[in-house]
């Protein structure tokens, strides 16, 4: 029973070890993720600073961009964005200008709509942007020179070198910011629009997804295709056209179920 007993108390002993280490590791790692650690928030007025720094250098563009900046109407905070209304002629330019100049690095999402009773504007498509902002880790890895070969080295707490931001402090370039970007255009069976996803991937699948369901196009995308609709879907047919009453009917689904997991014999192999 003594022997038991010690047995016992010695698996418990390591047990807890075991934990303790495992718990360590996870706190030094969620320490070491890639990205910032904020202490603060940024502020309403350092929102407002980066939008109207936007507007004041956006000026160049001409009568082709009018530019304002508004405040979101939901959530706690109503922090500021940047609207925009551009000609589709100058998208491109006016996209390489905030990827480049301003930073922005992600297209959130693509938005396109029919409206046919308004024939100077029956077609808008609405981009969705953000600049992401501040790029530090919140920690660096020190490596002595025996460690930097290693594929894998061990890393403890005294490699840790912390580079906190101070976020009051941060300029203009470095705040983060949303962007709402709107294109008209006046009726027309063919609408497009310049294809952005060469600048933001995150523009390839929304261009795809708007050309799959409203029809509008992306002048330049390369590989454009349905995505949310069955392959066989009759050419010039999409859904959220406002000509369409009926939604959807007289032709094969491409799933065999309605949650799409399984695929008809035609259409094995396919991409969607």
């Amino acid at each position: 029973m003594v022997l038991g007993s010690c047995v016992r108390r010695l698996s418990a002993s390591v047990q807890y070890r075991v934990r303790r280490q495992k718990h360590e590791a996870r706190q030094l790692s969620s320490r070491m993720i890639e990205g910032i650690e904020m202490a603060k928030e940024v502020s309403t007025a350092q929102f407002q600073a980066a939008a109207e720094d936007i507007l004041a250098d956006i000026t160049d563009f001409g009568d082709a961009v009018q530019a304002e900046i508004r405040n979101h109407t939901g959530g706690r905070r109503k922090n500021a964005y940047v609207y925009i209304e551009v000609a589709a002629s100058e998208w491109r330019n006016l996209a390489k200008w905030l990827k480049k100049s301003k930073k922005v690095d992600h297209c959130s999402m693509i938005t396109g709509i029919h409206w046919p009773d308004n024939s100077d504007a029956t077609w808008q498509v609405v981009v969705h942007l953000m600049r992401s902002g501040v790029k530090n880790p919140g920690f660096v890895v020190s490596l002595d020179n025996e460690d930097l070969g290693k594929k894998n080295p061990k890393i403890n707490k005294k490699m840790l070198k912390e580079t906190r931001v101070d976020i009051e402090s941060l300029k203009l370039i470095e705040t983060p910011l949303e962007f709402e970007i709107s294109m008209t255009i006046p009726e027309t069976r063919t609408p497009s629009v310049p294809s952005v996803a060469d600048i933001w991937v995150g523009a390839d699948w929304n261009e795809k997804e708007t050309w799959d369901l409203v029809g509008i196009d992306f002048e330049g995308h390369k590989g454009m295709r349905r995505v949310l609709l069955p392959h066989d879907t009759p050419t010039g047919y999409h859904p959220l056209q406002k000509q369409h009453k009926l939604r959807y009917h007289d032709f094969n689904e491409m799933y065999d179920d309605a949650q799409g997991f399984g695929r008809k014999p035609e259409d094995s192999g396919r991409v969607k």
